[in-house]
């Protein structure tokens, strides 16, 4: 078999249209099998979480087993979980030249976790467990083909487009995130058939075979280009931006802080199920648990409350930084969608509009993809308002900083010349190197000061 593969290999690299033949098969068959597992685990994924949100819903009570179920999944993390924790950032740092292995438990343990995050009430979203599930099943398929090193890159890049696209009904958004994700400013086109092909076939899979439903949302009239609107969506996409930042920062900020008081994860998810039975006593309302999809929905077709966006933002942020999984996309979308909602009226625009623009401008500016939000824009609410969906994309991406949801993502191209990165730096360390920086710049003043 290998000596067959040596052979074929040798004849495609001596005739170029038989080397491009070939190179295409291979990644339509690949991409198409890592579409297969995706799609399949994000359906039976989404019906269940559809199951267990209507539990949730129908026994109000199942809200105080929360640090209950935190700190059940934590203890089984810690047991079997091994470098499966990581979430995300091992997919992407495996990408980016890791020498470590995703674990196929990865799939099982996230899909659990996020189970029992959704059944309990805990406010987050299911983007992390698709990405999660779709890269540990194309890890495992590439160790039963023997795929090599390179190859191996592609095919996890194929189980992120697969899951995201499966999950949101976004296959070409899907694509393009699996590109995009890995590095700021850099798409790796070697990659752009394989990730289609993983993303179009596991949306099929997903919605045609196994009959997963996605919705979506309309977003009524769209204004005419002019000046004036033009320069009212990008006040509004700079405050998306900064919006997303602020999560972002956050999330992060709490994480730290839950980790340096509880030494213990199984007692960190306890204490942040406590924290969310808080707000909700405080807030007086259960609209910010789970995914946050009927907050979308008034966004569109009904009212929300003015600061429901900062809401929904701070469940989301403890939720997850204490350890509960589930990913960051979906409540991201109910941040925005809501945001643009509160946001209409002091802009003088129609408020299904200006949701849709915060939906993709606020997921944007935390994941720094302005591609595949603009993508999944034209996928989820047409192509009418398409300028004001780009400009909003960008003007986020820019606004939101060196910063976002995912900390493994490396900064490819700095997003502004006047800022020096060092090639391979991650969202993680740039903020240690601009700690040094500006440590380094007080001592040269200092040392001014005192010549």
């Amino acid at each position: 078999m290998r000596k067959g593969s040596k052979r074929w290999t040798r004849l495609a690299e001596q005739t170029s249209h038989l080397a491009l033949w070939s190179t295409f098969l291979k990644w339509i068959v690949l991409g198409g099998a890592v579409g297969v597992l995706s799609g399949t685990a994000s359906a039976f994924f989404l019906k269940s979480l559809n199951y267990v949100t209507d539990v949730r819903m129908n026994h109000g009570w199942l809200l105080f087993l929360l640090p209950l179920g935190g700190a059940l999944v934590s203890c089984l993390y810690m047991k079997f979980g091994k470098n499966s924790s990581k979430g995300n950032n091992l997919i992407l740092e495996q990408i980016n030249e890791g020498q470590e292995t995703i674990p196929l438990r990865m799939a099982p343990l996230v899909l659990f976790g996020t189970l029992v995050t959704h059944l309990f009430g805990g406010s987050a979203g299911r983007e992390g467990t698709a990405v999660q599930m779709g890269g540990s099943l194309a890890e495992w398929f590439g160790k039963m083909i023997r795929i090599d090193a390179a190859d191996r890159k592609i095919l996890l890049m194929c189980g992120i487009s697969g899951g995201f696209g499966s999950i949101f009904g976004t296959p070409l958004a899907g694509t393009i995130f699996g590109l995009e994700v890995i590095a700021i400013g850099l798409i790796s086109h070697r990659a752009l058939l394989p990730c289609f092909t993983a993303s179009f076939v596991g949306d099929l899979i997903a919605t045609r075979l196994w009959g997963a439903h996605h919705l979506h949302y309309k977003i009524g009239s769209v204004p005419a280009i002019e000046l004036s609107i033009v320069f009212k969506v990008v006040v509004a996409s700079i405050l998306f931006g900064l919006v997303s930042l602020l999560f972002s920062e956050l999330t992060h900020a709490l994480k730290r802080g839950f980790a340096a008081v509880f030494k213990n994860p199984a007692i960190k998810s306890a204490v942040g199920g406590f924290v969310v039975i808080a707000l909700v006593a405080i807030v007086g309302t259960r609209d910010y648990l789970g995914f946050g999809l009927p907050l979308i929905q008034q966004s569109f077709e009904g009212e929300v409350s003015p600061l429901a966006f900062l809401w929904k933002l701070l469940f989301t942020s403890v939720t997850l930084s204490a350890g509960f999984q589930g990913g960051e996309v979906t409540p991201l979308f109910a941040i925005g969608a809501t945001m643009g909602h509160s946001l209409a009226d002091l802009f003088g625009l129609y408020a299904p509009f200006l949701a849709a623009l915060g939906f993709i401008a606020v997921f944007c500016g935390a994941t720094n993809t302005p591609i595949a939000c603009f993508i999944m824009g034209i996928e989820l609410f047409g192509s009418e308002a398409a300028v004001y969906l780009f400009i909003a994309c960008l003007v986020s991406y820019v606004f939101s900083g060196h910063s976002g949801i995912y900390t493994s993502q490396r900064i490819g191209v700095s997003k502004s010349r006047l800022l020096t990165i060092p090639e391979g730096t991650t969202l993680a360390t740039v903020k240690e190197l601009r700690k040094k920086e500006r440590s380094s710049h007080k001592e040269k003043r200092n040392d001014d000061d005192v010549k």
